[in-house]
């Protein structure tokens, strides 16, 4: 009598089932002895994500409450290193120390969030697949009853949810203490490369990309050395692309003021933009008339009546967030839809 080959209880070898596919209590089923399977061989990156997390909650922690008693020891909340309120008046060498104590840690915790979906890409999304693909181990697991869209279904679904909800769990974390430390008093503003990196949905948005870059690379290339460098240029491309697009996601704020006239915008408005603009309303660069010998007649000339200040005020930061973060999921469901066509082409 034949039988039919079954994933056994570890993911890795066969069992012999019946014919109608019953199987002891307690077995795995093949999908099962799969998830089991990925759990096992990523499980130290796995752990130290979640060591990660755990960590850097205890550290964010202890940071928060360090960095608000010396704020409010100091009464320094809202100062800046020159500000115009009164009250920060006499602040300045306070300020100044504040940041040379917290400032640097800060700064560890917004590159470590910048830097993880990189990480994540390299470590496990371009391995994850790649490997299997170059051994040639896909090969068993695609001889048993698993087929192969159920087999990438596996292998992708408990990396991202365990992606998911370390970079959501350390994103908040970090919001948590930005809360307490950020803008004036550290001088770390939203619109920063790091920070606006490291709040909100967008490490978490990232994250997720890079696993689908990696497992797509690793689908295309079958190698993983080559999937990790090209996933890791992958990842700083389209970080630089977009942030390069980041200003123009949603329209900004304009502040106009006459030419004896001075404008202050807010420590923590982003400005994008700045120049002249005209009696007909034209906006002309601020460098129209740097080679003129006589700037005011040039100005003249350009029938300028006064400047601008293009900004994105503190307002936009987490609608320019969830935009981006949009763009970026968006783009993940893309590359994942992408894969598993590959996947089906190659494998049927």
């Amino acid at each position: 009598m034949s039988t039919t080959a079954h994933l056994g209880a570890n993911g890795t070898g066969p069992t012999a089932g019946d014919p109608g596919g019953a199987r002891e209590p307690g077995v795995r089923g093949p999908l099962g002895g799969l998830v089991w399977l990925v759990r096992r061989q990523h499980r130290l990156f796995f752990g130290l994500l979640l060591a990660a997390a755990a960590g850097g909650a205890v550290w964010c922690a202890v940071l928060r409450g360090r960095a608000a008693a010396f704020i409010d020891a100091h009464h320094i909340d809202g100062c800046s290193m020159i500000s115009l309120v009164a009250r920060c008046d006499g602040t300045q060498d306070a300020v100044v120390e504040f940041r040379n104590t917290y400032g640097p840690a800060l700064q560890l915790a917004e590159a470590g969030l910048l830097l993880l979906p990189v990480l994540i890409g390299l470590f496990l999304g371009a391995p994850l697949i790649a490997r299997e693909l170059e051994a040639g181990t896909h090969k068993l697991v695609l001889t048993q009853s698993v087929g192969p869209l159920r087999w990438l279904a596996a292998k992708t679904a408990l990396p991202a949810l365990v992606v998911l909800a370390v970079t959501t769990a350390l994103s908040a974390v970090f919001a948590w203490l930005w809360q307490v430390v950020g803008d004036e008093v550290s001088g770390s503003y939203w619109y920063s490369t790091l920070d606006f990196a490291a709040l909100g949905p967008v490490p978490v948005a990232y994250s997720l990309l890079a696993l689908a870059v990696g497992v797509l690379a690793g689908l295309l290339l079958r190698r993983t050395v080559l999937t990790m460098g090209v996933t890791l240029g992958a990842m700083v491309l389209l970080q630089v692309a977009l942030k390069q697009l980041r200003p123009y996601l949603m329209p900004s704020g304009s502040t106009e003021f006459g030419p004896k006239e001075s404008a202050q915008l807010p420590d923590n408005a982003w400005l994008v933009g700045q120049g002249y603009y005209t009696r007909s309303g034209d906006h002309l660069p601020m460098e129209v008339c740097d080679s003129a010998g006589d700037q005011e007649s040039c100005l003249r000339s350009h029938d300028v009546v006064g400047q601008y200040m293009d900004h994105h005020p503190a307002s936009h930061h987490w609608p320019l967030a969830w935009i981006e973060s949009g763009i970026v999921l968006a783009l993940t469901a893309v590359l994942t839809v992408l894969a598993f066509r590959v996947m089906r082409r190659r494998h049927g």
